[in-house]
């Protein structure tokens, strides 16, 4: 650890950054709790699909955004999902 204490102690020296890692977790649960509950995603595609909703999901609502017309903006610019 004294090797890489700049990195493990990077919360004491920028206000920023959580000293916990616990948002980083929260985003992964999500999709281990939808691999749980239907066993698996059918194919690549749809897991990655699943993953940019959620992004796109979490991130309106940790900058207080209308989850709703967040979703209804990608709609409508018809974006791409996975190819």
């Amino acid at each position: 650890m004294i090797n890489y204490k700049g990195y493990v102690f990077t919360f004491l020296y920028h206000h920023g950054v959580p000293p916990a890692n616990n948002g980083s977790e929260r985003a992964v649960r999500n999709i281990k709790v939808k691999q749980k509950v239907s066993g698996q995603f059918k194919n690549i595609v749809n897991g990655q699909n699943f993953a940019i909703i959620r992004s796109v999901i979490d991130t309106a609502n940790k900058n207080g955004q209308n989850i709703i017309k967040a979703l209804n903006l990608i709609s409508l610019h018809n974006y791409s999902f996975a190819e």
